[in-house]
């Protein structure tokens, strides 16, 4: 018996990590991808560069290395700081390449600047 209700404990934990979802920032660009060679790939047929530790991640969000990714293949990534690589991708199964990409949530603006007291003493 506290075998079986090991078991039942075990495969409750197991589900439960099965059924977490990824999350896919708002903001990450959908583009079709295909691996060129090395760090190399393509996306929507524009030569792009991977950035250094950057992030393939596959339908089941393991991480996987550029050859791995099939043909071509529609994922959603998000550049490196500096705009010009790409830092994180993930490759969308079927359901989530069906769905449209939810809109980006726009940023707050930035605060106002403090106002600056004058220099000048008054009556000089």
């Amino acid at each position: 018996m506290r075998h079986f209700l090991s078991f039942l404990l075990l495969a409750g934990f197991a589900a439960a990590a099965l059924a977490q979802l990824r999350s896919i920032p708002a903001d990450a660009k959908r583009a079709t991808l295909r691996h060129v060679q090395g760090m190399m790939v393509e996306l929507d047929g524009k030569p792009a560069m991977l950035s250094v530790g950057a992030q393939i991640r596959d339908t089941s969000n393991r991480i996987v290395v550029p050859s791995a990714v099939a043909t071509t293949t529609v994922v959603r990534y998000l550049p490196d700081q500096s705009g010009q690589q790409i830092h994180r991708v993930w490759v969308l199964s079927p359901e989530e390449a069906a769905q449209s990409a939810p809109k980006p949530v726009p940023k707050p603006p930035p605060p106002p600047e403090p106002k600056k007291a004058d220099d000048k003493k008054g009556g000089s």
